[in-house]
């Protein structure tokens, strides 16, 4: 098994509150039904910045699953409820480091 990082691009946030409850139940609601393959359910990016002192944009959050191949991590990522509101996931392999010399 891999993990794999959901990397949230776009989507628009909630124009009120009663949708922002809608939305935070169906993306609950997606990452419950992925059960023990969430290792992370993750968060939302608010401000970003990059090293180079440029802006960064259209990053809004990120998940980490558990998976056997990036095949079956980017079927975990096809219900996902961003997708309703125009963003998209871009879905990547983790690799098993070691820092130790």
């Amino acid at each position: 098994m891999g993990k794999y990082v959901f990397v949230y691009v776009g989507g628009g946030r909630p124009e009120s509150e009663e949708e922002g409850q809608r939305v935070m139940a169906a993306w609950r609601e997606w990452l419950e039904s992925m059960g023990d393959a969430v290792v992370d359910w993750g968060a939302p990016f608010s401000a970003s910045s990059a090293v180079s002192g440029g802006t960064l944009s259209g990053l809004t959050g990120y998940s980490i699953v558990s998976a056997e191949g990036i095949d079956a991590a980017v079927t975990l990522a096809e219900g996902c409820p961003i997708f309703a509101n125009g963003g998209g996931i871009e879905v990547y392999e983790t690799m098993e480091m070691s820092m130790r010399g």
